[in-house]
């Protein structure tokens, strides 16, 4: 292991609908980069790398979306992994300090994206999901929904005929998510649902009701990390949360192995989780509060067994327990997760992790978990990657 890394600084914009408000991508970067630079009170000119994560532009938008925080001409490095985009950019940025190579980096995601549902950009090249959508057609066929919903839902289709999960225990999850996002300012969405209400939204795919799906958003997020040497010299000991553990897994053989389930990517959040839990000398059992990548209330609950939150065949009772929310088990998107905080895919990351560097210090307001000591972070993208991070509140010396 190299050097320890800290969130020093975290910052996002309102999730907003798309087209909803007078804005551009160059605004949400500048928004949510200045935010994090003044909750770390570090000036620009000492940030020695940047990543910039979106899915949704030309080439060196990145370098656009930080003009408004200066012009240093330090690295800026553009990226772009999907939904996991926002974590990626963590990921490269952490891994710049854990690496020796810098000292202060910027994390910065955003997204301006289209309404409706997530569409192909280019006709004239292979898709990068052409060999999920085949493994997926052959096992369920096609269904007059939009592709994501019926990856995802065919997932949470599979757990009702393995295990017998009630529909309920998916319409639990999107309740849950939405009563969280009441207090969160920062939530594209705010209003409280009933299981009724949740249960008798339009059917999207079969268990996914429209309550139970996240929506297109628009939105920034960023993350201020430092070394050690950097926390102390800056005095920014009483603000600094640690990343005790990351991990990124990509697709293995084992996603096109016949389960839907794996296509949507359980094996690789397995894998990154058991790496995160030995990188940290954390368990399941030690986390807190966790943020949970809930583009559908099926990959949250089949995520509750890959993160190892409860055995395999027990997610469905997990969420039927009410084991996932405030006074449970573990506190779940406690922020409202994406399906009601939104989802601007390359925000997405960062907003899950300002978010726990809150709750870890404490400043979570009416979110706040109690004794919120150590934080999961679950973020994926399919086609595919995961990024698994483990916050902790650190001790110096």
């Amino acid at each position: 292991m190299g050097q320890k890394v800290y969130v020093v600084g975290v910052g996002m914009t309102k999730f907003e609908k798309p087209g909803s408000k007078e804005w551009d991508y160059p605004d949400m970067g500048q928004e949510a980069g200045s935010k994090a630079l003044d909750d770390a009170g570090v000036d620009y000119n000492l940030v020695e790398q940047v990543a910039v994560g979106y899915c949704y532009g030309d080439s060196t938008a990145g370098q656009r979306a930080v003009y408004g925080l200066g012009l240093s001409g330090v690295p800026i490095i553009n990226v772009n992994n999907n939904c996991s985009t926002g974590s990626t950019a963590l990921f490269l940025a952490r891994q710049m300090i854990e690496g020796g190579l810098a000292d202060c980096t910027l994390a910065v995601g955003f997204e301006k994206m289209e309404k409706g549902s997530l569409g192909m950009k280019y006709e004239d090249r292979a898709n990068p999901m052409d060999k999920h959508f085949t493994n997926m057609v052959e096992r369920r066929g096609f269904q007059p929904a939009p592709p994501a919903p019926q990856m995802f839902g065919n997932a949470g289709r599979e757990h009702m005929e393995r295990y017998g999960t009630p529909r309920e225990a998916f319409a639990k999850i999107g309740e849950k998510n939405h009563r969280h996002s009441v207090n969160n300012p920062y939530s594209q969405f705010r209003d409280e649902y009933s299981l009724e209400d949740i249960m008798a939204a339009p059917m999207v795919h079969d268990p996914l009701t429209k309550l139970q799906c996240c929506p297109t958003s628009d939105g920034g997020a960023a993350a201020v990390l430092a070394s050690e040497r950097f926390v102390r010299e800056h005095g920014l000991e009483g603000q600094a949360v640690e990343i005790a553990g990351q991990a990124m897994v990509t697709d293995t053989s084992s996603t096109f192995s016949g389960s839907d389930i794996k296509l949507v990517g359980w094996d690789m959040s397995q894998a990154a989780a058991r790496a995160v839990y030995d990188m940290s000398g954390k368990g399941p059992e030690d986390v807190d509060v966790v943020e949970l990548h809930d583009c559908f209330s099926a990959n949250e609950l089949i995520t509750y067994e890959a993160l190892g939150l409860c055995a395999e065949g027990e997610a469905g009772e997990l969420a039927m327990e009410g084991a996932t929310t405030y006074g449970g088990q573990v506190v779940v998107n406690p922020s409202g997760g994406l399906i009601s905080k939104g989802h601007p895919l390359g925000a997405t990351g960062l907003a899950q992790c300002s978010e726990l560097t809150w709750q870890i210090r404490g400043t979570a307001d009416a979110r706040q978990v109690d004794g919120a000591d150590v934080a999961l972070q679950h973020n994926i993208g399919l086609g595919g990657a995961v990024v698994v991070t483990m916050y902790t509140k650190p001790s110096f010396a």
